[in-house]
């Protein structure tokens, strides 16, 4: 490591990467600087790199670090102390890949699609905590390879509510003849990855996991629900079908996510989930786990199962219970056979009402 009066210049995957003002507080709770971002990344690196590789990636940067009050900007224009970056940063070096991606307003972008350490390192250096990969690879990026199953507590239920739920969710996926890899989210929420064949689009593979979904909440209705409103949801776990719409993302494996006691996205063996809390994985935490146990997820990449099944249980839905699609998010065009986008309370509203 080379060090100057501002900077340090890292070798990583034989790239040189500078890393400017190394000693700014990213996490002043922790004590946590820039630079040990930076080199926990380059820690885990085989580990943040597998669930990486080749993937269009949002970044999800916080260049003056986490603090009390610190805003994530959802806007185009980047105002907020933080901001998503899914466009490649003109001052890229020439060794940075990326992939042609289209959103769903019809806009394209070409996103950093990390093939080395070396690029997450300098992604760090932006100071981007949380990567955001897409569940395709830049060479077929219509097409997902990964089938993501979102777990998410609802107010009134927290990480343990979500525990509760997996196993159910690995069960059902036996009988599929699908196999999944857990992780905590880094929050409250538990993530399950499921890796399948690249032959099927992304409306296929979000009606395949509303399939599952549904199933789920059938056999255990007072844990999980489906609904895509809030209001009706209740103290449940939401099964977030939209994380598989095209241009959703999950927060990767070994991501930190912006809070004070810098908490990261952890893979684990199923054995584990009952026994851990998300505050067992950290920045200071996680590198002497990765030392110790190496990458959870690195057997999925001796797996590519077919979505057969769950489109063969959507078909049985919707011809026994006359279940269709559900909501996509709001901000996406009107999609063929969509239900309203009519919050429940409001489409029971008496007509009178709005004269």
């Amino acid at each position: 490591m080379a060090a100057s009066k501002d900077a340090v210049v890292l070798t990583v995957d034989g790239r040189e990467v500078r890393v400017s003002n190394p000693e700014k507080p990213y996490f002043a709770e922790r004590g946590i600087r820039k630079i040990d971002v930076v080199e926990y990344f380059v820690a885990v690196g085989e580990g943040i790199l597998f669930a990486l590789r080749d993937r269009p990636t949002t970044l999800e940067r916080w260049p003056g670090g986490v603090f009390e009050g610190a805003r994530l900007s959802t806007r185009m224009d980047n105002t907020g102390d933080a901001f998503y970056q899914k466009r490649v940063p003109k001052n890229a070096p020439d060794w940075v890949p990326t992939a042609h991606i289209s959103f769903p307003s019809g806009r394209t972008a070409d996103e950093i699609a990390p093939d080395s350490v070396a690029v997450v390192a300098w992604c760090a250096n932006l100071g981007t905590l949380t990567f955001h990969p897409w569940p395709v690879s830049r060479g077929d990026v219509e097409q997902p390879d990964q089938i993501r199953i979102d777990l998410d507590p609802q107010p009134g239920t927290d990480f343990s509510d979500a525990v509760w739920v997996a196993p159910h969710v690995r069960e059902l996926l036996h009988e599929l003849g699908m196999e999944g890899w857990p992780k905590t989210s880094g929050g409250r929420g538990v993530h399950v990855y499921v890796p399948i064949q690249p032959r099927w689009t992304f409306p296929e593979v979000r009606r395949a996991v509303i399939a599952f979904g549904r199933e789920l909440e059938r056999r255990i209705p007072d844990r999980v629900t489906m609904s895509w409103w809030k209001e009706e949801r209740g103290e449940k776990i939401f099964i977030d079908y939209n994380q598989m719409a095209r241009d959703r993302t999950i927060a990767s494996a070994y991501s930190i996510r912006p809070k004070p006691h810098a908490p990261v996205s952890a893979p684990l063996d199923w054995d584990e989930l009952p026994g851990v809390s998300p505050f067992d994985f950290d920045v200071l935490t996680m590198p002497a786990r990765f030392r110790e146990v190496g990458d959870k997820h690195a057997g999925m990449a001796g797996h590519a199962f077919g979505i057969e099944p769950l489109l063969e249980l959507a078909e049985r839905q919707a011809r026994d219970q006359g279940l269709g699609d559900l909501p996509y998010p709001p901000d996406y065009p009107k999609m063929p056979g969509e239900p309203m986008r009519v919050q429940p309370s409001r489409a029971r509203r008496p007509t009178s009402a709005y004269e």
